[in-house]
């Protein structure tokens, strides 16, 4: 009986000196998560894009990728091709944002270098002039026609397209967007959120050209 008494004592003994210990050396508790909890975490706040250039040894179904740390990855995008998750296509020398199945297969390609330009559409509230965004090297993106959303910057994370803008009035908000990518070709761009499908016509550059012929002078004009 005496064993036991002075075993729960020191049981006792040890909580109260684990409680007492000064706040600043207290640790926040950090509550383990199931496995398929920790991946969802992982996914959505890591990146888990590849970036790259597309190296001349690409093929039709086949990205060489040349990755910014170096790395020469060699992938069959050919899965990707036909869930029309390869957007934009690809060149050698394009920079390629890539999203991995497994090591040798691409579950996602984006173009970026296809991403550039300016890209407008048809002023809701006016439909006889454009808005858009220009979409530029550096992750510098711009606001064409619309003064009350400056567009800032863009990246792609995870796989999907990042827009960061600030809505002027009430306190100048920043907004963070994402959207999927639906489609990247030469003339056009498509992306969605949860609400809504933004899709874009690359902006041309319009050249006028003025027809004024001139009569021939007679020889009277230069008469004084």
């Amino acid at each position: 009986m005496k064993k036991i008494v002075w075993l729960l004592g020191v049981a006792a003994l040890a909580v109260v000196m684990g409680s007492c210990g000064s706040k600043g050396s207290q640790q926040p508790q950090i509550e383990e998560t199931p496995d398929d909890e920790e991946e969802v975490y992982v996914n959505v706040n890591r990146d888990s894009t590849v970036y790259g250039i597309c190296g001349d040894g690409s093929a039709m179904n086949t990205l060489q990728l040349i990755t910014d740390v170096g790395d020469t990855l060699i992938l069959s995008v050919t899965e990707a091709k036909d869930k029309g998750r390869c957007l934009g296509g690809y060149q050698g020398g394009d920079r390629m944002a890539v999203i991995l199945k497994d090591t040798t297969t691409a579950s996602l390609v984006v173009n970026q270098s296809a991403l550039l330009g300016d890209w407008v559409m048809p002023n809701p509230l006016d439909g006889s002039s454009e808005m858009g965004i220009r979409i530029k090297e550096g992750g510098i993106a711009e606001s064409i026609d619309q003064p009350s959303l400056n567009y800032r910057s863009w990246r792609i994370f995870n796989g999907r397209l990042e827009i960061v803008a600030i809505r002027e009035g009430g306190g100048d908000v920043v907004e963070t967007n994402l959207y999927d990518i639906v489609s990247i070709s030469p003339d056009s761009l498509v992306f969605r959120d949860a609400e809504d499908t933004y899709e874009y016509s690359r902006q041309v550059e319009h050249h006028y050209k003025v027809d004024i012929q001139l009569e021939d002078a007679s020889q009277d004009e230069f008469q004084m």
